[in-house]
């Protein structure tokens, strides 16, 4: 382990090391990534950044503008082409 690096534990008990004061558990996101639907599609910030806006369907996604969406923090560009994708899909798009 490095100065940088800081042992840390969660809630659950799993052990994980991280170089930030990010409280998130890894080993808790893996476990709770969907396996389906659009949120599946995801990076763990891209869908944090979502559910802690309250967008867990494509319907209330498809009310917000691609700029809206960036602004959340955690929300990369590299997600909006995956939204864009599952949205149409769905007969959807982002608000213009």
């Amino acid at each position: 382990m490095t100065p940088n690096e800081n042992m840390k534990i969660c809630v659950k008990g799993h052990t994980y090391v991280k170089k930030s004061d990010c409280p998130t558990c890894p080993i808790c996101e893996k476990e709770r990534k969907p396996e389906t639907g659009f949120l599946s599609v995801l990076s763990a910030p891209a869908r944090r950044a979502l559910e802690n806006n309250g967008l867990t369907s494509l319907q209330t996604l498809s009310t917000y503008s691609e700029k809206e969406i960036l602004a959340f923090h955690g929300m990369g560009p590299s997600s909006i082409p995956k939204l864009r994708k599952v949205l149409g899909e769905s007969g959807l798009s982002f608000r213009e």
